[in-house]
């Protein structure tokens, strides 16, 4: 899963700048989704959703904590009674591992939310989303136990880091090594490996160039801005580790045997000096990170199952990451838990699932105050900020959203004004309206 990456920031979503040649590969072996959809428009919140299976109006954590909001360990840190994903696989005698950026507990009063209380056998990574702004941090994660870096001399380094060249150590190149070890330690028995990428992330919002990478690569020499050759070195870098990691499964002789799903956790952002019209990221629709409209929350979502999903196929069904887990729990036989979502399984064998034409797909976004959307089958409704009135649009004929039917279509807006009210529940920790 990567991070910020937009809809259209891969060739087989319609990029012609950036190269990915290995995820657009996969492609072409696997299923190719174009309605697929990340929990939330921001990160947090979206993992939350992928791992348990709760939208945001069910879910623990539901936003990255604006600042306006008091600090409460239940808002940001997933809790005992939480249930993962790793957790749903393990009596199936799966292995998990989480790689890269966690965001969903911290050590302290926040310690239930760490990947080893949530179900998870192993850890490498960022335990802080803030702290995974930093590409050259001077530790990372394994397990509970920190792992000093040698990133900390405070020098200005090839591209503008802040760190000594001689002796920075992206973060990247730990977690590709520590994601290949993974497979090779396991690749006798299930495994599970999440592999959370922090590319294409921004890592210093108000940084000018705050896109860290170690090289550019083939784009050193283009005629681009510095921040658009930095972004897409930062893609084609997601590109070439994905390529390690199949190539692995290929040498292991375990690529039949693997399912292997690719997406992001939102829509592309503007952070670090980054233009996203440069790359038209957000591919056709209207809208980046942290907006509810289709830019901010439809993702690329590619799922490669040699035998089952048809290679080349593309599939315009809606479906999102509630979905996921109750996926991962059919295909390990196991129970699935109360959630959210429901298992697209079929979809993924390439087989209709005509029921989730007619169920309500849901978000609500609580930075900027509480606002709310929702898609059952062609129709979305949106509410773009705290207060705003909602908007209605038909994504058959205006996948862009910009024509607002609310006014002619006031059954449907009706309708699914009702999905919004059945599909929040309150939570003390993400009140609609913080105190002030």
């Amino acid at each position: 899963m990567a991070d910020d990456l937009g809809y259209g920031d891969l060739g087989c979503y319609g990029q012609t700048k950036i190269k990915t040649p290995h995820l657009d590969q996969l492609a072409v072996d696997g299923i190719r989704f174009t309605s697929a959809y990340a929990g939330a428009p921001v990160c947090a919140p979206a993992r939350c959703v992928l791992l348990t299976g709760r939208h945001t109006g069910h879910g623990r954590v539901r936003g990255n904590l604006p600042s306006d909001r008091p600090r409460n360990p239940l808002a940001v840190a997933l809790q005992p009674d939480d249930l993962t994903l790793a957790q749903v696989l393990k009596p199936a005698g799966y292995t998990s591992a989480a790689i890269g950026k966690w965001g969903l507990g911290n050590p302290g009063p926040e310690a239930s939310g760490l990947p080893l209380r949530q179900g998870f056998d192993y850890f490498f990574g960022y335990v802080n989303q803030t702290h995974a702004h930093n590409s050259y941090p001077s530790f990372l994660w394994r397990n509970e136990e920190k792992v000093p870096l040698p990133n900390i001399v405070p020098d200005e380094g090839p591209l503008g880091t802040g760190v000594s060249s001689n002796m920075a150590v992206h973060s990247q190149d730990l977690f590709i090594a520590e994601a290949l070890k993974f497979i090779r330690a396991e690749r006798a028995r299930p495994f599970f490996l999440y592999f959370a990428l922090t590319l294409p992330h921004a890592n210093d919002e108000s940084e000018p160039l705050g896109l860290e990478i170690p090289s550019l690569g083939e784009y050193a020499d283009r005629d681009w801005p510095e921040a658009a050759k930095r972004y897409a070195a930062m893609v084609t870098r997601i590109d070439t580790d994905v390529g390690r990691i199949l190539a692995l499964l290929d040498e292991l002789h375990l690529a039949d045997d693997t399912i292997v799903v690719f997406t992001s956790d939102n829509g592309p952002h503007h952070e670090g000096g980054n233009d996203p019209a440069f790359f038209t990221s957000a591919g056709p629709f209207r809208g980046l990170k942290r907006d509810l409209y289709e830019g901010g929350i439809r993702e690329p979502m590619i799922v490669r199952w040699p035998g089952h999903a048809p290679a080349g196929r593309t599939d315009d069904t809606p479906w999102y990451f509630a979905d996921v887990l109750p996926t991962f729990a059919d295909l390990a036989g196991q129970p699935t838990p109360p959630s959210d979502g429901v298992s697209v399984r079929p979809l993924w064998e390439g087989r209709p699932q005509a029921a989730l034409a007619d169920r309500p797909l849901y978000w609500e976004f609580y930075e900027g105050g509480f606002h709310q959307a929702a898609r059952r089958g062609p129709w979305k409704i949106v509410q773009p900020k705290a207060g705003a009135p909602f908007e209605l649009y038909d994504l058959r004929t205006d996948p862009g959203e910009t024509h607002n039917l609310a006014a002619a279509q006031p059954a449907v807006l009706a309708s699914l004004e009702a999905d919004l009210r059945a599909s929040h529940a309150d939570s003390p920790a993400w009140p609609v309206h913080p105190p002030k």
